[in-house]
């Protein structure tokens, strides 16, 4: 078996993943730890660079010594290191990006930068195994809403469509503060959503109109008009619950109803919706009834493998070692905008 490290460490989370890939292209997960800054960001309603960039550098060697014991192995045993080098903030992917030049160097092993977004999608295949080919992803996160279609994980892969303003996790982040609901505001949403009626409040559903782009979304209107709604109440009580599963069920009938689109319009028969809003109770939900009523194969990774960590890092770089794809060097930098389509430097 060869086994990849994988090193996680774009935004708030530092992630180390361990997986070993099979003679027969299997992936099994050895060790996944991750260490969250979130805290550390809540009191400013969001994440602070530089705090996110210090806090990497002191969680990832304890988070590397953390998951090699869980894996009952040795850095010796590595065979190859895959670090996430874009997108994401830039401190914060050099604190990675540093690491595993150093780790790669010394252990006379090949380095894979890889990218973030693709990295979502391969953490599906160590729970459900390969991707068919081809397959749409809906990629759902606190800073990317994009759907893409995946031809070959390691090397092929063309974005159908994206956001042209908020994602979908800053709309639930900047909804739960007009709320007084603490940060991140995915959870906090969800909760209160399962409580409250969806129908009580007819939110916006953006470029949903007949001339609209496809397969693109908008969510910053959808966060325009709940602070409005609110702000119209001056002085009343706010129904928090009823305004959380309205906003919510305005996510996601817009991210479902476009990705069962681009699935049958592009011919595709299976359907995986990662990232962290992937999580999200109703968006699972309701994923999973439009694409039974459309004949398409869902998969979505559990929760745990939906957040940002390195082993779906690591899941990529195996990935990039089964493809023959040429590693990277060690003058390997961070690149904060690189595209979708790049799955490795």
């Amino acid at each position: 078996m060869t086994i990849i490290l994988g090193i996680e460490s774009s935004c708030d989370e530092t992630g180390i993943g361990i997986v070993a890939l099979g003679a027969d292209g299997s992936l099994t997960l050895l060790a996944d730890e991750v260490a969250s800054s979130v805290d550390q960001h809540a009191r400013f309603g969001g994440v602070v660079p530089e705090v996110a960039s210090r806090a990497h550098l002191e969680a990832l060697v304890p988070s590397v010594t953390r998951a090699f014991a869980t894996a009952e192995l040795e850095l010796s045993d590595v065979d190859a290191i895959a670090v996430t080098c874009g997108p994401g903030l830039a401190g914060a992917l050099l604190v990675g990006v540093s690491a595993a030049k150093a780790y790669a160097a010394a252990l006379n092993v090949p380095l894979y930068g890889a990218n973030h977004l693709p990295g979502h999608v391969a953490a599906d295949t160590l729970e459900h195994g390969p991707l068919p080919s081809p397959c749409l992803a809906l990629l759902v996160s606190g800073g990317h809403t994009q759907l893409l279609r995946v031809d070959d994980l390691a090397t092929k892969i063309t974005e159908v469509g994206s956001t042209i303003d908020d994602a979908a996790g800053e709309a639930y982040d900047k909804v739960a503060r007009i709320l007084g609901l603490p940060y991140p505001g995915g959870p906090p949403i969800d909760k209160a959503a399962r409580r409250g009626n969806p129908d009580a409040i007819r939110f916006p559903r953006g470029l949903t109109g007949p001339r609209d782009a496809r397969f693109d979304f908008s969510f910053s209107g959808l966060k325009t008009a709940v602070a409005r709604w609110v702000e119209a109440r001056d002085g009343q009580e706010i129904p928090v619950d009823d305004v959380a599963a309205s906003f919510q069920e305005a996510v996601a009938d817009v991210l479902t109803a476009k990705a069962v689109r681009a699935a049958t319009e592009l011919g595709i028969g299976t359907m995986v919706v990662s990232g962290g809003v992937a999580a999200n109770s109703r968006l699972s939900t309701l994923a999973a009834q439009r694409c039974a009523a459309a004949g398409i194969e869902l998969r979505v990774p559990r929760p745990r493998l939906c957040t940002d960590n390195g082993a779906m890092i690591a899941a990529l770089g195996a990935h990039l070692v089964a493809a023959g794809v040429r590693p990277s060097s060690l003058e390997l930098s961070a690149d904060p905008g690189l595209p979708v389509s790049t799955v490795s430097v």
